[in-house]
């Protein structure tokens, strides 16, 4: 277990991807388990097993899903690490959160300009009658001072 957490520490990891032999996902052991079940439990990590702290048969994704059903399956089932593994149930990588939020920021920030440029074209007929009563305003101004 202490090579486990000392490899998550080496490399910031917040999770380890569990394989047989066969580099088949067994197994998802994350920081919340460590804080959970060993630190939690106020057990010493030298005498726990990373079996013992694993959660087993973890949910996985096919790499030919759709990144979008991957985000559903991670927001539905609660959970931030995703091993997503071939068709040989062989791990390729671990989607993240954090992965989601890179892949969709450009479309974040495009959707965000969409919404103020529709916010402000549905208030434009009040920046009109607005703009009017101001322009009514400065030329009243102007013409009951010339009077005087």
């Amino acid at each position: 277990m202490l090579e486990a957490v000392e490899a998550m520490n080496a490399r910031n990891y917040g999770s380890v991807i569990v394989v047989d032999d066969d580099e088949k996902v067994i197994g998802v052991a994350t920081e919340r388990d460590v804080m959970r079940k060993i630190v939690g439990e106020r057990r010493n990590a030298a005498d726990v097993t990373l079996a013992e702290i694993m959660t087993r048969d973890p949910r996985v994704a096919r790499e030919t899903d759709d990144v979008v059903d991957w985000l559903r399956i991670m927001s539905n089932e609660r959970f931030r690490r995703l091993p997503v593994v071939d068709a040989e149930n062989r791990v390729k990588m671990v989607f993240t959160q954090g992965d989601f939020v890179s892949y969709t920021w450009p479309d974040l920030i495009y959707q965000a300009g969409q919404m103020a440029r529709a916010s402000f074209g549905r208030s434009y007929a009040v920046w009109m009658i607005g703009g009017g009563i101001m322009l009514y305003s400065v030329i009243m101004v102007i013409v009951v001072a010339s009077m005087s």
